[in-house]
């Protein structure tokens, strides 16, 4: 029997691979009790956040390239980035601008700045890279990209001609953009961008009223992050002719994915189709009896392009069952069944506390992943 487990990470737990292994501990203790001969396959998944690089490394090879960037605070931290064999750079910009690498009270939208993820591109350019795949996932960040872009050589002046500092709360200052100074090495370069959500820039699904908040804002932080990010659409529009406040996406990771489109013009797909494209996912699948994946919350926001989403639609063209095993599952989560979704678990079993679930995780993973598979080998040979 071939199962293929292809899980994301558990955010701020697991990593998508210690998920992956977690899932086959249980799986493999289950079927050396009932003599059941298994293959598993582990391809640890990943939508463009935070362990989208350790999940195409996984699968492709590769080295890792360690650098310095500034973090969302402005604050220089150790940062990395992959290489594939064929020279395509693979980055995350969790790794330089992400909110796991801000405690609870540093969050402030109104200050932290992408410019960390300007750093790794630059880095990535330095090692010779023309194809770079950047995951905007977990984003830390209001400022609509300026801080990458300001990295990369860009100039957002104000009336006095002084450069803008950072964070979305400087972005009302810009009057002028001058872009001659961008790093003339990214016309070579082929952007693409893995992005697993379809917000514009501004308004009610915009960046700062759908993601400000968990990022820090107050309601007040939200209404001036959102004009703010309306006034760089018009500058933007007004100094390189691209008009990215409408584009699906471009709200993603507080406004960078207006600023990639824009200075960059990069190409924005869904991440979750990224990283089965790179793995050759869908041939895996043909040969496969049963998919397992998951991700640390199941809910109605699986629906818009998630890692479970993803997988489910693959497997259901082939007719392949699929499981999903989920830190919690939570509001919207029965919608996944018409996707594809044969049966979804939550790895909590007994009333715990959020900090004890993510800290048993893996013993968790591994019971509930033992008793799935013991369920669905005795449904499977009482079929023959």
């Amino acid at each position: 029997m071939k199962i293929v487990v292809a899980p994301d990470s558990f955010k701020g737990s697991l990593s998508s691979l210690k998920v992956a292994l977690a899932i086959e501990r249980g799986i493999k203790r289950a079927a050396s009790e009932i003599d059941a001969e298994i293959e598993i396959i582990k391809i640890p998944m990943a939508d463009g956040g935070e362990g989208t690089v350790e999940a195409i490394m996984c699968a492709l090879g590769g080295r890792l390239v360690k650098t310095r960037v500034l973090d969302p605070l402005g604050r220089e931290i150790d940062s990395f980035f992959g290489v594939l064999p064929d020279g395509t750079a693979v980055i995350e910009m969790a790794a330089a601008s992400g909110l796991n690498l801000l405690k609870t009270e540093e969050k402030n939208p109104m200050i932290t700045t992408t410019y960390g993820t300007g750093q790794l591109i630059r880095a990535a350019l330095d090692e010779g890279c023309r194809k770079l795949i950047i995951g905007i996932g977990g984003s830390a960040t209001n400022d609509g990209g300026v801080g990458m872009a300001q990295a990369l050589g860009v100039k957002f002046l104000d009336s006095n001609d002084r450069e803008i500092g950072f964070g979305g709360g400087e972005l009302y200052k810009i009057e002028r953009i001058d872009y001659s100074g961008l790093d003339a090495r990214i016309k070579d370069t082929d952007f693409v961008v893995a992005c697993d959500v379809k917000n514009v820039l501004c308004g009610p699904t915009g960046a700062s009223a759908v993601y400000g908040p968990q990022k820090g804002a107050t309601l007040e932080m939200v209404k001036v992050l959102d004009e703010n990010l309306r006034h760089l659409a018009t500058m933007i529009k007004r100094y390189l002719g691209k008009d990215v406040a409408e584009v699906p996406g471009s709200g993603a990771a507080g406004g960078l994915g207006a600023a990639l489109l824009a200075f960059l013009d990069a190409k924005l797909r869904p991440g979750i189709e990224i990283v089965m494209e790179l793995t050759q996912f869908p041939e895996v699948v043909k040969t496969a009896e049963l998919i397992i994946t998951g991700e640390g919350a199941t809910d109605y926001q699986t629906m818009f392009g998630k890692v479970p989403l993803g997988i489910a639609r693959v497997a259901r063209k082939f007719g392949k069952p699929v499981v999903c095993i989920s830190g919690s599952l939570n509001t919207g989560y029965e919608k996944l069944y018409a996707e594809g979704i044969t049966a979804l678990f939550s790895i909590v079993n007994r009333p715990m506390t959020l900090d004890e679930a993510m800290e048993r995780a893996e013993e968790l993973l591994e019971k509930i992943s033992e008793n799935v598979f013991r369920l669905y080998y005795l449904m499977r040979e009482g079929d023959k």
